[in-house]
């Protein structure tokens, strides 16, 4: 089973900014991201979490942004999907620690850095001032 401080080593490899916020929770990126990625140590899992931005509160925008994020879970991601936590929009990825290796947690976290980047133009059209 993939450790603490296995995580730890796999994001040095990766030579990405991060923080260790308590144990066994991270946040990864910088001020250049378009947001932090929160990654818990927590088994049997691994999970990252970025919040994107607050689902708006016009009942129009709001159904075009929820169906915009499921074309894009079915369609532009690799890993992870989008979700609604409360009233946040939220890109998350779960990864079992079991058989955890270097190579998935990189695609991982890239895919989700990657969507964060690529979609923000997109997702941009439904944030409320």
């Amino acid at each position: 089973m993939v450790t603490r401080e296995d995580v730890e080593n796999f994001m040095l490899r990766l030579e990405l900014p991060y923080q260790e916020l308590e144990e066994g929770l991270w946040v990864v990126g910088d001020v250049h991201e378009v947001a932090p990625v929160f990654v818990t140590h927590d088994p049997p899992l691994l999970l990252m979490r970025v919040t994107v931005m607050d689902a708006p509160d016009d009942e129009e925008l709001r159904n075009g942004l929820f169906r915009e994020l499921l074309e894009l879970n079915a369609a532009d991601l690799l890993h992870g999907a989008y979700g609604l936590a409360e009233n946040e929009i939220v890109l998350t990825d779960a990864l079992q620690l079991a058989d955890l290796d270097f190579s998935e947690f990189q695609a991982s976290l890239e895919s989700i850095m990657l969507a964060l980047r690529s979609h923000y133009e997109t997702l941009s059209r439904y944030r409320t001032p």
